[in-house]
Parts: structure tokens; C-alpha cells; sequence
């Protein structure tokens, strides 16, 4: 991981947060001085390496509550209360607590004084935005205690990138004779035999949580549309309102895709919460994960976003959510990030499915150790959806992390031989799923979907944004197999890879793939600067599921 340390003066200790300017862009000139803000302080673990050697040693079944983490791994009470009496005695009120957060509302001038630091407006495209100028610090008796501040920085934000293909038609697109294979759009059924979900049962044992921001009411009618037109059980939906509620509907498509597909996979769970925050700001996404670990609710969550991992790091949300993220892990939950739609490049402009077109950062949060990172496939099937072969998907999201390590179960798989690998960096993504738009695409269904329109007989969507939730569902019956003793999902699934790695068989596609263990390997397709080979390699991870196989193997 890259040094964080900066140069502070006394009296002073530093944070993640780290100063930040916005390329490219007009500078309007100090924030003005009453602009309210909420700021959300990042609390540090304790026993960090202890925390990490427990999750790598945890057996079927082990998992610790909230209150269990706390005692043993958390901030203490008196530390919590030592950063709520800085922040009331700063000015700051509202001043709220929660898991590893401490939350409070102040002026752009309270901000400023409090954490040392200065916040600048600029202007970007006609759009406004502001950012800290200098490091966020905190007093020294702070310094052991706050690992970063967000909420100084609009900039930052997680971008949604579901990419819409096509109309529904019925069935597979057929491709030339005489193979009579297909790209198929798949709706519940198609997606269930492709990825073989055989004799598993279904989800109805597990809970699955889709994390989301705006007003997300029409996604549980369309959710109800969609389970309608598939003949699919209604599944009991939660919505979790976190932070200041919004009217946002942008987002739908996404939220659309997000549980459809999700549920669709799982075809029924015990529960899906939506956890709804304000906005896609680092510091609102972050109390989102908040929430969601310390409900403890939903065994299994899902992110269909991300930023470039270099501006997460920036600003401290790196810092604040990979503490929150392990928190989860010890707990037995999973988050599933997808890795992004740009290939080997880093998202830091709108580049959709341009392999190369960008620096070559990988997408965070899929780069967090702590989760496991969805990369995305071309698929092609039989004509009855079953599977013929998959291929990397040009524009799925991989490669090398600048700034997250690898953990004690990736490291047996990664190509350590040559170049950056070699140095133990975080590999990106951990497994794959179905993603091009064109060739795989999940049919979401409802009457009305803002930006897309009329989808009441299906609109086929692609993207990393497809791949995250088919994990999750195809996860979801796993952990249902095993009645949730599973718990954190990437160590049973590298488990698996390394038991199975030297009996792979090669599977006739096109495109050929290898079986190995739970896992369809793929190894042919690039998505830029890295190819697809037999074994672990930075566009498909471990590979696909074959999920009855992998339920067998890893759930008995």
C-alpha cells in the first residue's frame, strides 16, 4: 500500500484525507465561509493484524455479532466520545455516532478550523464542485484514533454504468448455422441453467442487501412487475432510508438491474433490503456501509459503482471503508463489487467500454481486500441457455491495485512470477459474470424506467453492473446450502480454486473454457492491457460459477 504520510505541523497529526484539486478546472476561490456541511469522521480499527488472521482462520459457521467486533476490534467508547467532544467543542452540532462514524453538521468555516485544512470551489463544466486544498488533520490526541474525514470534497463520487443494449426478443439472438449456439439476453430461467444452478435450492434461506442512494420506491414496483412477467415468488423487500432522504430517480436502471437480476439468480431470499442513502458522495456511500454492517441484517450486499481507486485513496474513503469492509468479513458478510466498465483503465472520465483510454487504476470498491470483485464476460450459449462458453468482456474492469495488498488467500493464486504481482499487490477482479451488453445482458423489466423508458416486455442491460448481483445470487444459494454457515465469501472460493487448479478440463466452447472446480475458467478475451489465461489472471479473476458444483464442493 502507498505511503499516506504527509507533513503536519505541531500539535497536529495527519489522516487519510490528503489534499485534492480537480484537473482541468476553474477555481472560483475560497468556499464561502457559511456553506453548511456534514463531515463524517472515520474511526480506526484496533488489533488490525489480529482482526485480518482471525477472517483468514475462521471456520464454517464462525462469525462474530456487532457487539462482539466492537469489544474485541473497534474504537472504544472513549475514544468515539474523545472525537464527539472535538467536534461539539469546534462549533459542530448534530454530532451523531454510529458504526466506526462519528457524523456532524458545521460551517465551510468551522470545517476548515477544526481539521486544519482549506476548502476551495471550483467549477467544472458549468458544474460546481469543492475540494480540501490541504490535508484533513486532527489534534494530536486525535491522531491514533481518526483514520480520515470525508464530506470535504464533492468531487469524489461513485458513477453508475449499467449500458443498455436492446429491446428484449424472446429467447436467444440466434448466430450463423450450423452451430446453433446464441448471444443470449437472459431473463430468471435462461440465467439459472446457464450458470447451472441444477438441484441447488433456493435463497430463501439468505438475505441480500443492494446498496442505493435517491428514491427508490418505483424499483420495488418494478421489481413487482418484473417477478410477474417471470412467473418468479415476490420476495419481502426492506427499504432503509440512510441519512437525508432523497428524490433522486436517476438511478433506477441501476437499482432496477441491481435487484432483479440478484433475486432473479437466487430466485427467492428471505429478504432484500435497499439501503437508500442521499447521494454517491464518498461520505454518503460510506454511512450507507455503516448502516448496513451494523444492522447485520443481510448476509450479502452488493455495489454496482465505483470510482477510480486513486480518488478513494485521496480522500480518505479508502481508508474508512476497507476498516468497514473487514468489519463486515469477520461478521460472515459479503460485499460484491463490480470492477468496472473500462477495461484495464481507470474511470476518471466518461469512457465507457474504451479499454486503454485512461490511466491504468483499477476501480474501487472493488479493489478492497475485503470484498470480492466482479469482473464481466461475453457469453455464448446453446440454444436452450445452457452453457456453451464465455470469453473476457473487452471492457470489463481489472488489473493490479496502487494501493490495497493482496490477502493470505489471494496470494496462492496470483501470477507472483513477474512485473508488479510480484510485489503483492491487490489482483483485480476475484471472479466473473456474464456483462456484455450485447452478448449476456440481464432483461429488466418494468413499465417506465427513467432514462431507458418502456422495458414492459424486457430491456437487455449489461455491464460489471449485471455481474455483481449475478454473484450475489448465485452466492445467496450457496449459503443457503449451507445454511449460512459459509459466511465471508472469498476465502471458500480461492479455497476451491487451489484445491482444483492442477484437475482443469477443457471445455469445447466456442469459446473454450476450462472446468475447474466450482469455476469456469476462462481463458481466452482481453480487456486492454491484460489477457485471459488458464488460471487467475487480472479480466475474469478465478472465472464464472458453475453453481451446483462449486455449492457441492464448498458447502458440504
Amino acid at each position: 500500500m502507498r505511503d499516506t504520510a504527509v507533513a503536519v505541523p505541531a500539535g497536529w497529526a495527519a489522516t487519510a484525507t490528503r489534499a485534492a484539486v480537480i484537473p482541468n478546472a476553474t477555481d472560483k476561490g475560497l468556499l464561502a465561509p457559511s456553506t453548511p456541511l456534514t463531515v463524517r469522521v472515520g474511526l480506526n480499527l484496533r488489533n488490525t493484524a489480529q482482526l485480518a488472521a482471525a477472517i483468514a482462520q475462521a471456520g464454517k459457521g464462525a462469525k462474530m455479532t456487532p457487539q462482539q467486533f466492537a469489544s474485541q476490534y473497534g474504537p472504544t467508547a472513549a475514544q468515539t466520545q474523545s472525537v464527539v467532544s472535538y467536534l461539539e467543542s469546534q462549533g459542530f452540532s448534530n454530532v451523531k455516532t454510529s458504526t466506526q462514524l462519528v457524523s456532524a453538521t458545521g460551517t465551510a468555516a468551522q470545517v476548515a478550523k477544526a481539521f486544519n485544512t482549506s476548502l476551495e470551489s471550483f467549477s467544472l463544466g458549468g458544474v460546481a464542485a469543492y475540494v480540501n486544498t490541504k490535508p484533513a488533520l486532527v489534534p494530536t490526541s486525535l491522531g491514533g484514533i481518526v483514520s480520515g474525514v470525508l464530506g470535504l470534497n464533492t468531487a469524489s463520487k461513485m458513477t453508475l454504468h449499467p449500458v443498455t443494449a436492446r429491446a428484449h426478443a424472446n429467447g436467444c439472438l440466434l448466430t450463423a448455422a450450423p452451430t446453433g449456439q446464441c448471444l443470449p439476453a437472459f431473463d430468471a430461467s435462461g440465467v439459472q441453467k446457464y450458470y447451472d444452478v441444477s438441484y441447488t435450492p433456493d435463497a430463501s434461506g439468505t438475505s441480500v442487501a443492494v446498496i442505493s442512494e435517491g428514491n427508490v420506491s418505483e424499483v420495488v414496483t418494478d421489481l413487482r412487475y418484473a417477478e410477474s412477467q417471470q412467473n418468479l415468488p415476490q420476495v419481502p423487500v426492506s427499504v432503509i432510508t440512510v441519512g437525508l432522504a432523497s428524490t433522486d430517480t436517476s438511478g433506477i436502471d441501476e437499482w432496477d438491474l441491481d435487484t432483479q437480476s440478484s433475486t432473479g439468480m437466487a430466485q427467492n431470499v428471505q429478504n432484500l433490503y435497499l439501503y437508500a442513502t442521499s447521494s454517491l458522495s464518498d461520505s454518503d456511500i460510506a454511512n450507507d456501509y455503516s448502516k448496513w454492517v451494523s444492522d447485520d441484517l443481510a448476509e450479502l450486499g452488493n455495489s454496482s459503482f465505483g470510482e477510480c481507486e486513486y480518488t478513494a485513496w485521496l480522500d480518505g474513503a479508502m481508508a474508512i471503508d476497507d476498516n468497514l469492509f473487514m468489519q463486515a468479513a469477520a461478521q460472515g458478510q459479503t460485499m460484491f463489487a463490480s470492477s468496472g466498465d473500462t477495461g484495464s483503465s481507470c474511470a476518471l472520465a466518461p469512457t465507457n467500454g474504451a479499454p486503454a483510454s485512461g490511466p491504468p487504476f483499477v476501480s474501487y470498491p472493488a479493489s478492497s481486500p475485503w470484498v470480492v470483485a466482479v469482473g464481466g464476460t461475453t457469453v455464448v450459449a446453446n440454444a436452450d441457455f445452457s452453457y456453451a462458453g464465455e470469453a473476457a468482456w473487452n471492457a470489463g474492469g481489472g488489473g493490479l491495485s496502487q494501493f490495497e495488498n493482496s490477502t493470505s488467500w489471494q496470494q496462492q493464486a496470483l501470477p507472483t512470477n513477474t512485473g508488479l504481482a510480484a510485489t503483492n499487490l491487490r489482483g483485480v477482479p476475484d471472479i466473473a459474470m456474464a456483462a456484455d451488453a450485447t452478448s449476456g445482458a440481464y432483461n429488466v423489466y418494468g413499465t417506465n424506467i427513467p432514462g431507458i423508458g418502456d422495458c414492459s416486455t424486457g430491456c437487455a442491460i449489461g455491464g460489471t453492473s449485471e455481474a455483481s448481483p449475478l454473484a450475489m445470487g448465485s452466492y445467496a444459494r450457496m449459503m443457503s446450502w449451507s445454511s449460512n454457515g459459509l459466511g465471508f465469501a472469498a476465502r471458500w472460493l480461492y479455497r476451491n480454486y487451489v484445491e482444483n487448479e492442477n484437475n482443469a478440463t477443457t471445455v469445447t466452447g466456442p469459446p473454450p473454457t476450462q472446468a475447474e472446480g466450482g469455476f469456469h475458467d476462462i481463458i481466452s478475451g482481453a480487456n486492454g492491457a491484460y489477457t485471459a489465461l488458464p488460471g487467475y489472471d487480472y479480466t475474469t479473476g478465478l472465472g464464472t460459477f458453475d453453481i451446483y458444483v462449486m455449492a457441492q464442493q464448498i458447502g458440504r
